[in-house]
């Protein structure tokens, strides 16, 4: 297989032309407004924190990279849609992790690289409920998780992270719907995924730059 073969993924492609998915590829600019938004609440609460800057960059080439692949469909496109993603599910987990439940980094370390290495074998076991979806169905259960722990330390920022959850399951259900419903709706679900999603992300940001500025 080439990285430069074709893929027809989504219900709202058409054919193998740029603008084949206008929806999706537009709705990118929802990762894009989460960035700018994050950098502007970062600028006035924790400039000094870098961390979270890197969070708030790795946000914003996700909308690059999504963009990439609803419009070039290719295989290199599809590795630059979703290497961002992960990479920020992870370094997020860490973050959340190491600030929101107090463990050490090498702790929280080790649990991101555990999450990282059973994520495969979750997302095999609830691929034949959510198809495709299925690899993020571990991020949502950490957010639950992180959120229900986070409750303990701090009642307004867990609520946050847990509300940040239910949003994120309404917007993995919108993924997971594409394909079925492909034939009563010909554009697909897939773009309400991109506009929750960026809500998604900026209220992730938004609960671990407020947590930071105490």
């Amino acid at each position: 297989m080439a990285l430069t073969d074709k893929l027809d993924n989504y219900c709202e492609r058409i054919g193998p032309e740029f603008w084949s998915e206008p929806l999706n590829a537009l709705t990118n600019a929802a990762f894009l407004i989460a960035a700018i938004a994050g950098y502007m609440l970062w600028r006035r609460k924790t400039p000094d924190d870098l961390f979270a800057l890197v969070l708030i960059g790795i946000v914003f080439v996700t909308g690059l990279g999504s963009f990439l692949f609803h419009t070039f469909a290719t295989r290199w496109a599809s590795l630059a849609d979703v290497i961002p993603i992960a990479l920020f599910i992870h370094v997020y987990l860490f973050a959340a992790l190491n600030r929101f439940l107090g463990l050490s980094w090498w702790a929280a370390l080790g649990i991101v690289i555990v999450f990282f290495a059973v994520t495969p074998f979750a997302g095999r076991a609830v691929a034949p409920l959510v198809g495709s979806s299925a690899g993020y169905v571990p991020a949502l259960l950490a957010i639950f998780v992180v959120g229900a722990l986070f409750l303990r330390k701090n009642v307004r920022f867990g609520r946050e992270v847990l509300l940040t959850g239910v949003v994120f399951a309404v917007s993995l259900t919108f993924r997971t719907l594409d394909g079925p419903v492909c034939d009563q709706l010909a554009i697909g679900t897939h773009f309400l995924w991109h506009i929750l999603n960026g809500v998604v992300l900026f209220l992730l940001l938004r609960v671990l730059i407020r947590q930071r500025a105490g």
